[in-house]
């Protein structure tokens, strides 16, 4: 090698390793919670009583969790096992980490969920047996064994749900829309009517579906944005009438089975809660699924739109890396955490490869071209049926991971029953010092209704403390049913006695901009969220 030659690759390498980060500079750390949870997570919920359910399909074989004795499942119609005693749902307790077996009867495999105003989760349809099906799951505390799984007897699905999704309205009930075969929508509690048939379904299908677990937001002006494959709807569900039509998404279709993932972004009071944005990030390419093709790589563009808008249109971005199956997390801040997926295939058994391991950060406030933030790896592949969930304590649980029709260890991309947590850069070291600590907030709140936050935060004030509502979301198949950050209207904090803080703020007006339920209460300085305390809106 020439003198030359060598100093030529001396300074190439040099600056490789200069310019290319290693995991330690990138925001964000890992942890592991729980070693072996029993079950791969298909669908996750946090509950009010900061407890976490989570459930899988009944009929996929032994898990590694035994219900208690006397409680095994007996169906003479199920595949693997008739006489089944394997927990195929748990509840996971956030303050010890231990994991408690629920009793699930019915086939959840890719069902669909809500909780109801009282905070009861609401669950619905599956196959088999449970395509029909309703089922709660009514939360207790955690050193309480009396919870568990209902399945209601004296009512069902009127169309049988497989993919579909949930979506709580401003009176407290909740649509179910979509799925496989049914093209229509329904209601909980079940209305007289019964299934009710919505054509945009059949219009947004095509020869690999693509229109399944389609993504649903509640509008704030009380309509529903339905998209479905690369084709969105504003609908009245009241009339039964789709209001508009908006433009299509370029990029290939986004939803199951080659979705990406969508969220709105925070209802701010700015406008009076009149606006809403719509994000749509990631997916598989156009045959991908049809070709069983693990190695077509995936989509890295993203749409936004505002939903709300009387002339709407897509502004196109790009995410640092292509992903499917990513899921979006909105954190307390506003800005929204993409996680989990792979880089490559579709979803489906054994139909990805290239796992995505970094988290990416989406701030919805930079300019076009400078929102997206590469986060720290992690090193559990967390591909299809995995979940991304907020926590009360602003980490974002990770659960789930099998993209096997049975459980199977050995495997490239085995079954995953280990659960994580991700913690953002605003949970870092040097910031805690802004953490504020919420230490007083009512339990229960009307809308439109005044009232006071308390806090403690280390260092002085300065500028706006937000107060911020964040929903408990049921998450499954790359989307989070029923997810919502509304950002209230607040006043300038006050000093008060023992370096305590006093904030006035307002509840949100009504059901539109919030639906009745729990909510998740956060007080963030300068970016940095508070632990939450939990309150219930009531009309």
């Amino acid at each position: 090698m020439t003198t030359s030659n060598f100093l030529f690759l001396f300074f190439s390498l040099l600056i490789h390793f200069i310019t290319i980060p290693t995991r330690a500079d990138l925001p964000g750390t890992w942890e592991l919670l729980v070693s072996d949870a029993g079950i791969a997570s298909m669908h996750t919920a946090v509950t009010h009583f900061n407890t976490v359910v989570l459930l899988d399909r009944t009929d996929i074989g032994p898990s590694r969790k035994k219900l208690p004795p006397h409680h095994c499942r007996n169906d003479p119609n199920d595949p693997i096992l008739k006489n089944d005693c394997y927990a195929h749902s748990v509840l996971l307790d956030l303050k010890t980490y231990t994991i408690r077996p629920l009793m699930i009867l019915t086939d959840t495999w890719c069902s669909s969920g809500q909780f109801l105003p009282d905070g009861t989760l609401l669950h619905t349809g599956g196959d088999l047996d449970g395509f029909r099906k309703f089922r709660k799951f009514t939360p207790c505390e955690s050193s309480s064994s009396i919870c568990d799984w209902e399945e209601l007897q004296d009512v069902q699905l009127s169309q049988g749900r497989w993919y579909s999704t949930n979506q709580i309205l401003p009176n407290g009930e909740v649509i179910i829309v979509g799925g496989r075969a049914a093209s229509s929508v329904e209601f909980f509690p079940p209305r007289k009517e019964g299934a009710i048939e919505f054509p945009f379904l059949n219009q947004a299908a095509d020869r690999q579906y693509d229109n399944l677990y389609p993504y649903v937001h509640l509008l704030p002006n009380g309509h529903l944005f339905i998209f479905a494959n690369n084709k969105a709807v504003m609908y009245d569900y009241t009339s039964n009438e789709v209001l508009k039509d908006y433009p299509t998404l370029d990029g290939g279709p986004r939803n199951y089975p080659s979705a990406g993932s969508s969220a709105m972004l925070a209802l701010t009071d700015d406008n009076g809660y009149s606006s809403a944005t719509i994000i749509i990030c990631g997916g598989a390419q156009f045959g991908a699924y049809l070709q069983r093709s693990t190695d077509t790589p995936a989509h890295g563009s993203c749409g936004r739109i505002e939903a709300t808008a009387e002339n709407p249109d897509w502004e196109m971005e790009d995410m640092p890396f292509a992903r499917i199956m990513g899921d979006m997390v909105m954190l307390p801040t506003g800005d929204i955490l993409i996680i989990n997926g792979a880089q490559a295939g579709t979803q489906g058994f054994e139909m990805a490869s290239n796992p995505c391991l970094n988290p990416v950060l989406y701030r919805p406030n930079e300019p076009s071209g400078l929102r997206f933030m590469t986060l720290n790896p992690g090193t559990i592949p967390r591909m299809y049926h995995s979940t991304a969930n907020l926590l009360p304590d602003c980490r974002i649980m990770l659960a789930g991971s099998n993209p096997h029709f049975f459980y199977k260890f050995a495997a490239e991309f085995p079954t995953e029953l280990r659960i994580e947590a991700f913690s953002p850069e605003y949970l870092s070291p040097d910031r805690e010092n802004l953490r504020p600590v919420l230490v007083g907030s009512p339990e229960k709140l009307k809308y439109g209704e005044d009232f006071t936050v308390i806090l403690t935060v280390e260092l002085p004030v300065v500028g706006i403390i937000e107060v911020n509502l964040a929903s408990a979301p049921f998450a499954t198949h790359s989307f989070s049913q029923g997810q919502r950050l509304v950002k209230l209207k607040v006043t300038s904090a006050i000093p008060d006695v023992a370096g305590k803080y006093r904030i006035g703020c307002t509840a949100p007006p009504d059901g539109k901009v919030a639906p009745p339920g729990h909510y998740m209460v956060f007080a963030v300085n300068q970016g940095v969220p508070s632990v939450a305390r939990w309150v219930q809106l009531v009309a």
